[in-house]
């Protein structure tokens, strides 16, 4: 393998076969392109039982090395982080690999100024600024351990996890400028850490706005008092591929929300392994994912994944509707962006917004497109397509999660062929299933089942943070020696996947599995619809009901005639079968901060139970619930 960057779909086909035949050869030759200080004892360890993973264990050396010194004798002027502001009138910002190295190193010797050492976990709460990369990657030279929380979570959950993963510093911002609001960012830290987050020794807090903030004397440092007087080099503390790199928080069903650990080494392999090949990025090449670093694709596809390649990765302040729909189109055009990589929650906001604002601007730099966080409907993929990459720009619709670290599968643009709706292809090194209720594994194509991973990739999941067992009950208990992603899926005539939804989001009417994502997609083909999502309540006759909720443009007219035009185009996309049994009409739907629906709480309300919703925590909107329940429909 002389690149790790596939070229060619004969070449993705024979190293993705060496990948089954011979994992523990493929990766190590993938990891045998970075920097390490000492080679690995052995390539890999594990049981899916325990379970019990180890990737490259023995190997010493430190990832920011990879992020960023490998990279100052060839390429130290070009540009690693190229940042855009909230107010398009506000300068852009460069950092150089030279300039963010040097950044890097001041901020990690004033956190060893703070008593920080390796191991001590480092709790983030900032906006999307270039000096939460710089932090998180001074982390990470010193051995501590980042756990980075959504600016915009309450401090009811910031408090969680402070608690839950005993951070010793918290690391924020004075506000968050978002839109046309500036957010308090400090008072929200100031509020958890009352809280009873006794474990916070220090706050370092930079000053974004300048706009006054509470003080506490003893407790909290301004940035600018003490990180730029450091000295601009520290050496990297030397790391095992298997200590800890940081934790991500993600809530489940019920319960707190669970701390997902990720390590050095294999995720450094597989996160870089997956940007090169995804997005084919080139040398020169600028790309920008307009995720937060608070989520899992901020991590590995905003910081690590792009610096770790030696890419330009683009940070973007702002939000996409701000000062207008074009904004996201404006930033293309100004910096040339050659990779873009979305939400399709944004990508429907900004259908509905403004269908044909994409046309005022120049767009050709773009060369691929991608999709990240759940399934894409056909009918925004196609605006996609059409609108943004003017049919010229593959669409890598990729599907990950949390758990996984990294993208799991995707097309390869230009290599692999795509499909609207589909995930498409496994990735190199990922050996996807499906199986039925049984855990028996279903051969063949033109098959449905639940989604499995059966055997370990570089980045997986290590542990939850301080609950083995809950990992284990999680995602290893379901299928013998299996990783259950909770995910259905379809695999294809030609073995493309297909996400159909989340297990409890796959509704069983009258001995029919019907995917809601399916049917989200059919209700979303009327000219009149924005988003919908469809979830299965308790019936009399077929066992579960189809419940769907609709956000509309508005001119639908008469609403009986218009949910009868709905049951039409559902029976016409899939069948009588699938047609729903409610259609309640909506203004908003309860979304995570990462544009993901809880459905959970649209099920509540479709079973006609309207309280005990477990954590909602991470609802950007939880006003809606309100207006969700006061609208619900009565059915049986």
């Amino acid at each position: 393998m002389k690149s790790i960057q596939i070229s060619s779909l004969a070449e993705y086909k024979e190293l993705y076969q060496k990948s089954v035949d011979d994992p523990q050869g493929f990766w190590e030759e993938v990891a045998s392109h970075f920097t390490w200080r000492q080679k690995w004892s052995h390539v890999l360890k594990s049981d899916f039982i325990t379970p019990d993973v180890r990737w490259f264990e023995g190997g010493k050396f430190n990832i920011t090395e990879n992020c960023l010194d490998r990279h100052i004798e060839k390429n130290g002027d070009t540009p690693a982080i190229l940042w855009e502001g909230n107010n398009p009138e506000t300068p852009s910002v460069v950092l150089t690999y030279k300039q963010l190295l040097s950044e890097v190193n001041k901020c990690a010797n004033a956190l060893k100024s703070l008593g920080i050492k390796k191991g001590d976990r480092i709790c983030f709460y900032m906006p999307m600024i270039p000096q939460v990369a710089v932090a998180i990657l001074a982390c990470a030279r010193i051995g501590a351990i980042h756990s980075v929380v959504f600016a915009g979570f309450s401090a009811n959950a910031l408090a969680d996890r402070i608690k839950d993963s005993e951070c010793k510093l918290v690391i924020c911002s004075d506000y968050n400028r978002r839109g046309n609001k500036n957010i308090p960012v400090k008072e929200v830290v100031d509020e958890a850490i009352a809280m009873g987050c006794d474990s916070v020794e220090k706050v370092l807090v930079y000053n974004a706005t300048g706009q006054s903030v509470n003080w506490n004397n003893d407790k909290d440092i301004w940035w600018e008092n003490i990180v730029p007087q450091q000295n601009d080099v520290c050496e990297p503390e030397i790391m095992d591929a298997e200590d800890v790199l940081f934790i991500l928080y993600t809530s489940g069903s019920t319960g707190k929300p669970k701390g997902v650990v990720h390590t050095c080494g294999g995720y450094m392999v597989y996160t870089c392994y997956t940007f090169l090949n995804v997005f084919q990025y080139k040398p020169g090449d600028v790309y920008w994912c307009t995720a937060d670093v608070g989520w899992i694709t901020g991590h590995s596809y905003i910081i690590y994944g792009p610096l770790l390649s030696g890419a330009t990765s683009l940070m973007f302040e702002g939000v996409p509707t701000y000062p207008d729909s074009g904004r996201f189109w404006q930033v293309c055009e100004k910096h040339k962006v050659n990779q873009f990589y979305t939400a399709p929650t944004a990508i429907r906001a900004l259908m509905a917004s403004g269908y044909d604002e994409p046309d005022k601007y120049d767009l050709s730099s773009l060369k691929v497109i991608g999709s990240v966080g759940e399934p894409i409907n056909e009918e925004a993929w196609n605006w996609y397509y059409e609108k943004i990459g003017h049919k010229n720009c593959p669409i890598v619709d990729t599907w990950w999660q949390t758990e996984t670290g990294g993208i799991l599968i995707s097309p390869l643009p230009g290599i692999t062929d795509m499909k609207p709706c589909f995930a498409s292809y496994p990735l190199p090194g990922v050996q996807p299933c499906l199986v039925d209720t049984n855990g028996v594994e279903l051969e063949g194509n033109n098959v449905e089942g639940l989604l499995c991973m059966k055997f370990p990739w570089p980045s997986i999941l290590r542990t939850t943070y301080g609950d083995h067992e809950r990992c284990r009950t999680t995602y290893f208990s379901t299928f013998n020696n299996k990783y259950f992603t909770g995910d259905g899926a379809r695999r294809d005539e030609d073995g493309r996947y297909r996400i159909i939804g989340r297990v409890d989001d796959v509704i069983n009417v009258s001995g029919h599995r019907i995917g809601t994502a399916e049917v989200e997609d059919a209700i979303n083909q009327h000219e009149h619809v924005i988003e919908s999502a469809v979830v299965g309540f308790p019936h009399n006759i077929k066992g579960q009901g189809i419940y769907a909720y609709v956000i509309t443009n508005g001119a639908i007219g008469e609403e009986n005639a218009f949910r009868k035009q709905v049951l039409d185009v559902v029976t016409k996309e899939i069948g009588p079968i699938a047609k729903p049994d409610a259609i309640q009409i909506v203004t908003q739907l309860p979304k995570t901060r990462s544009g993901k629906i809880m459905r959970r709480i649209l099920r509540k309300i479709a079973e006609g139970e309207f309280d005990n919703f477990g954590d909602t925590s991470t609802l950007l909107n939880p006003e809606c619930v309100e207006d969700l329940k006061n609208g619900a429909l009565t059915l049986n």
